[in-house]
Order: C-alpha cells, then sequence, then structure tokens
C-alpha cells in the first residue's frame, strides 16, 4: 500500500472549530492556535478566504492538532462529544452541505490508538497483538474495497434495504464512507487518536506484528469484531449483506476441554434454552481486573453483557417503536422472532400491533428499532407482561451478548489471553480456516 496510510473521517459539521498545537502549512501559510472553518454554498471560509478544501500538514511529527465537538458513540448508549487531539495531517473537504473532517497518518500509526480507544492498554500482550492483527487486517480490506469500487466506477457501499408494505430489512456497513477509508467511531473503529493515552504494550503489539494481517482463499480478512458474542460467534450475513465468509463461521466461544457440542440456536426451542441460560464461555466472566483491562469508562457502564434484561412498559415499548421506525404500529401485541442466525441473534422479526402489522430486520435495524439508542444485541427471547382486554401491559426482553456477534469476541479473547493463550491461538480460535501473513 502506497506510504501506507489511512484517511479517517473524524466528523462532519457545518463550522469546524479546532486548534494546531505547533506549525501547519496550508497553501504555503504557516498557521498556528485556534481556527475556524465554515461551510457555505459548497465552499470552505477560512481566515478570510474562501476554498474548495483545505489540507494543513504539519511541520514535523511533534505537531498535533484538537478538534472541538467531536461525537463518539454516535446513536449508542454512551453517546457524548469531546474534544479531541491527533497527530497527522487535517484535510477539510465540503460535503453534503457541511464539512467533512479528515485525519491523514500512518496505518500503524492509527493501530496503536485504535486499540487504545477500543480497550484499555494494560491488559495481556497477547491479546493486544492478536487485536493489532485483526484491526490492521479489517482495516486494509476495506481501503481495497474502496479502491476496487473506485476502479470500477462503483459505490463500495454494502448499506442495503428490501422494504413493502409487510417488511422492511435494513442492513448499515459503509454507507458515506466514498470520501475518506474508514471512520473514527464504533461503526466502523473506534479511533480517538492522541486523546487517549497509549500506552508502551500497545505500541509494542502493533510493532511486533507489523504489517501482519489475516488472509483467507488469497484475500484479506473482512476481520471483524464485537464486544461480547454471548457463547457463539455469528455469520457475517445475519448483520449485512447476503455473503459467506468460511474464516466467520459460528464459533462454541470454548476450549476444547469443553466438548459439548455448538447449539443450533437457529432453532427457537434451542435459542431460548440458550439464551436463559448461561453456558460456559471465554467471554462469560465478571472478573474486574479483566473488564477494567479492556473497557474503557463508558463502556463499563455497561455491566451485564452476557446475559441482560430490559423491560418496558406497552407505553414505553409502543412509543419507542413508533419513534424509532417512524411508524405507528398502536398498542404492540407480540414480538415474534421468525429467523435466527447460529448465535441465536434475530435477523427478521415480526412486530405485531393493534393498527400495523411489519417483520424487520437485519440485526441493527432490530436492535435500533426496539431501543431508544440500541439493544446490547438482537439475541433476545420476549416475555409478556398480564394481558388486558387482549393487550400485554408490557415486554421483557432477555438477551444474550453485546454487539452483532461476528469474528472475534472482545471479552472472551481478553479472557484467552490472561490464560495463556497466544495471539496466534486467539485468532486461529475465532476466525477458523484463515492464516497469517505479512503483507508489508
Amino acid at each position: 500500500m502506497k506510504n501506507h496510510e489511512v484517511q479517517v473521517g473524524l466528523m462532519q459539521a457545518a463550522t469546524v472549530h479546532f486548534m494546531f498545537h505547533g506549525a501547519y502549512v496550508c497553501n504555503g501559510t504557516w498557521v498556528e492556535g485556534e481556527q475556524n472553518a465554515v461551510y457555505q454554498d459548497g465552499l470552505i471560509h477560512w481566515n478570510g478566504r474562501t476554498f474548495t478544501e483545505l489540507d494543513f500538514i504539519p511541520r514535523d511529527a511533534q505537531c498535533s492538532f484538537s478538534v472541538y465537538d467531536v461525537t463518539i458513540g454516535l446513536q449508542f448508549h454512551w453517546e457524548r462529544r469531546e474534544t479531541q487531539t491527533f497527530a497527522g495531517s487535517l484535510h477539510l473537504m465540503p460535503d453534503g452541505g457541511q464539512i467533512t473532517v479528515i485525519n491523514r497518518l500512518p496505518i500503524e500509526d492509527y493501530l496503536v490508538s485504535v486499540i487504545s480507544s477500543e480497550m484499555k492498554a494494560t491488559s495481556s500482550l497477547e491479546f493486544l497483538k492478536a487485536h493489532a492483527v485483526i484491526s490492521r487486517s479489517w482495516l486494509l480490506s476495506q481501503i481495497q474495497k474502496r479502491s476496487q469500487a473506485s476502479t470500477q466506477h462503483e459505490h463500495c457501499r454494502t448499506t442495503g434495504m428490501v422494504e413493502n408494505e409487510q417488511e422492511r430489512l435494513r442492513w448499515y456497513d459503509r454507507e458515506d464512507h466514498n470520501t475518506f477509508d474508514v471512520c473514527a467511531d464504533d461503526h466502523c473503529q473506534r479511533y480517538q487518536g492522541l486523546t487517549r493515552a497509549t500506552n508502551p504494550a500497545v505500541v509494542q503489539a502493533v510493532q511486533a506484528t507489523c504489517g501482519e494481517v489475516l488472509m483467507s482463499e488469497g484475500a484479506i480478512c473482512d476481520a471483524r469484531f464485537s464486544k461480547c458474542c454471548g457463547g457463539v460467534s455469528e455469520t457475517f450475513d445475519t448483520c449485512w449483506e447476503g455473503v459467506t465468509y468460511s474464516y466467520l463461521s459460528p464459533v462454541r466461544d470454548t476450549d476444547g476441554a469443553d466438548l459439548s457440542p455448538l447449539p443450533d440456536l437457529t432453532r427457537e426451542d434451542e435459542a431460548e434454552s440458550w439464551i436463559r441460560t448461561a453456558p460456559p464461555a471465554f467471554c462469560h466472566t465478571q472478573d474486574a481486573h479483566i473488564l477494567h483491562q479492556i473497557l474503557n469508562q463508558y463502556d463499563l457502564e455497561t455491566t451485564d453483557f452476557y446475559r441482560w434484561t430490559v423491560t418496558y412498559t406497552q407505553a414505553e415499548l409502543a412509543g419507542i417503536i413508533r419513534t424509532r421506525s417512524g411508524i405507528d404500529f398502536g398498542n404492540i401485541l407480540d414480538l415474534q422472532p421468525l429467523e435466527r442466525g447460529a448465535s441465536g441473534r434475530i435477523r427478521r422479526l415480526r412486530i405485531i400491533g393493534t393498527r400495523r402489522t411489519m417483520t424487520i430486520g437485519k440485526e441493527l435495524e432490530i436492535r435500533r428499532t426496539l431501543s431508544p439508542s440500541h439493544l446490547f444485541s438482537s439475541a433476545f427471547v420476549v416475555d409478556k407482561g398480564v394481558t388486558v382486554n387482549g393487550v400485554p401491559s408490557g415486554f421483557t426482553l432477555t438477551g444474550a451478548g453485546w454487539g452483532h456477534g461476528v469474528g472475534l469476541c472482545q471479552i472472551g479473547a481478553a479472557v484467552m489471553g490472561e490464560r495463556g493463550y497466544t495471539y496466534r491461538d486467539i485468532l486461529l480460535h475465532y476466525y477458523r480456516g484463515a492464516s497469517l501473513h505479512k503483507c508489508y
């Protein structure tokens, strides 16, 4: 890859407030200190002049810049705004009535920040090395997809929708990412620049695996990961477009000592039994030492993730669904899983109301529709409250896991690292049939 650089989309806003710590050059002019850029009529107004785009290049590696009011955890329950500081260059471009803010920097430097942003940097070295490999693999696979789409004059979006009167199926992957490689939030990989203090162990993990990626059938793996699989990992097509990857097959999150078979969680009875119990798994842990290593403070606000419950009154659930879907179902009479993936995550859910009945999916659309932010996962079973005149008084959702569940389970992998597994052991546990290669 040329120069081994990545372009990270940090935010979009009509007005961008930022500060240079050190000297940056733009169009032959050296600038420092606080700056403001404003979108107007398809152009950027900055420093008394109008530009089609702006590139700010640092004088040296000691320079950095801060961007104010960066949103993290967009539409998740921990959403908040922060001032964040970054190394590398800053690029501003008008796009869709706002200014897109892009950070360009070397891939290996980006990975140090990602690992520090995704989790605490004090976890085991082997877990950090495993995460360096999958973060690098995922990133390079996305850059390749974008490059191929550009060469073929196509959009690289794999967001999709199937909608009619009876069904709404939506999946979200690379929408709005045609002007940069990846975004800085959880939608891609959580990247917060220099804001999250790095640790020598993270630097060591990235350097020890420099250029190392997972590959399968001659291609770099689209190495997805989530917080907690809930005991079994999920397949790609449950969450995104209808393709399969052999290395993203369902995996029981235990070691070889547990000889119990992988349950068929696509069956409703098996899924219900699985979710209502808590079978052993690497990610089934409440070990504060491990959780504090890999979860940032706002992630630690979530205390139950392997198994969890959410209870709504009838009015609460009906209101949430109406607001989130834009459809007035009336009173909610039932939530019926129609199709589940390999981890028990629902990919098609029928909502039955007094005014409307519709099937929704896929995994993320279900999580968004049934919560003010997001449910932890779509692997859940439903219990209805007391019925009065045919209308349930409320609903309790009992669920498993945190996130989409595809690929590596971060909490499970952290437990494996603490138990002495090597990073190769961890990677080949979650990505069956893949192999490790140096690509640079």
